[in-house]
């Protein structure tokens, strides 16, 4: 029988709970107004959450929400600071929970993962496949819509099976709702921006990982978020796996892949580059995506101008730049690297001081 966990609504309400909180929260946001004025008193604040859980009177806010079109257009939703307190508060609670369960091979959001990590993994995967059959071939797959996709009742019942503490998962139930409709029966979909989305999204794609790692027993599977490859040397058995996959996401959590999953072989001559995390990936080497090249190369022609007339400062700059040194350092990139920033220099305007 699984186990589960009873009161941890403790864990999550305490003061030095929500106080480490907060100190995540902030992280890399501290200049912003909304954030100050947390600040400005911030024990009472912390204390005003404190109460409001304990009493049950703690109601999410109300959301923001913008678009941002890079890599694609996506409406990201915005809780108010204190909400996001209160998710990093419980998300540290009962992360735990699934942590230790998720399966090694599923990178998106969790400790000493991340996209690097997990792009290695996979190209280890190919070689290990070339080199034992001579050959390789890739199920590249892709959820349609996927955070707009997860359907409120599995994921609650996903939660159950693991958390029996009531006060939690009254919280846990209000964050889920916060975004359905009124008198929608069957309420579908997640926030992009919550904290808590995140960990919701991971754990509802856990169970396709268990299908494919102990129910189909396949070693060479890699899951980031909601994209997943499968290697092997038999296109055919891709081609039942693809349909047995498919038919598990539908009938056990109501999603689908999208347009671009298919079956195809990776290799230089006869085949592709496995198009996954940001890389275009070959077993003998990879390199990162055109779209990021020229995404990179617009940013720096829009800090350039920013630069000149004042409006950002180096130090932010040289963040961005370093982030994406850091992504292209793990291709074939050092030439493309120096000639890319060699192509733009900043100076202010005249008039302005340097």
């Amino acid at each position: 029988m699984a186990k589960t966990y009873s009161n941890i609504y403790p864990e999550i309400y305490s003061f030095e709970a929500l106080h480490a909180a907060y100190i995540r929260a902030r992280r890399g946001k501290r200049d912003r107004r909304e954030v100050q004025q947390f600040e400005l008193d911030l024990e009472g604040n912390l204390i005003q959450l404190q109460n409001e859980l304990i009493w049950g009177m703690y109601k999410t806010g109300r959301y923001r929400t913008f678009e941002v079109y890079e890599p694609k257009q996506r409406t990201v939703a915005a809780l108010p600071f204190r909400d996001r307190v209160v998710q990093h508060a419980l998300v540290a609670a009962i992360e735990p929970i699934w942590e230790r369960r998720f399966i090694h091979d599923s990178f998106a959001c969790r400790p000493g993962k991340g996209t690097h990590r997990g792009a290695d993994r996979a190209q280890q995967m190919l070689r290990k496949v070339k080199r034992e059959h001579g050959h390789v071939y890739v199920l590249k797959a892709d959820i349609a819509k996927y955070f707009y996709s997860i359907d409120h009742g599995i994921l609650k019942r996903l939660l159950r099976r693991r958390i029996r503490c009531k006060r939690t998962l009254t919280l846990l139930d209000s964050i889920i709702d916060s975004t359905a409709v009124p008198g929608d029966p069957n309420p579908v979909g997640l926030p992009i921006g919550n904290l808590t989305s995140q960990l919701f999204a991971n754990l509802y794609l856990h169970e396709l990982d268990e299908f494919v790692k102990h129910g189909l027993r396949e070693k060479y599977y890699v899951r980031y978020m909601d994209d997943f490859m499968i290697a092997s040397h038999d296109k055919e058995h891709l081609h039942r796996l693809r349909a047995k996959i498919e038919a598990f996401l539908w009938d056990t959590l109501r999603l689908k892949t999208n347009a671009k999953t298919q079956v195809f072989p990776v290799g230089e001559r006869r085949g592709r580059a496995l198009d996954f995390l940001g890389y275009r990936i070959w077993t003998t080497h990879r390199r990162i995506r055109k779209s990021s090249i020229s995404r990179m190369s617009r940013t720096l022609k829009y800090l350039r101008k920013r630069y000149a007339a004042g409006k950002v400062e180096l130090s932010k700059i040289r963040e961005s730049v370093v982030s994406w040194i850091a992504h292209a350092s793990h291709a074939e990139t050092f030439g493309l690297r120096n000639k890319l920033l060699a192509s733009v220099s900043f100076s202010r305007s005249e008039g302005r001081e340097p």
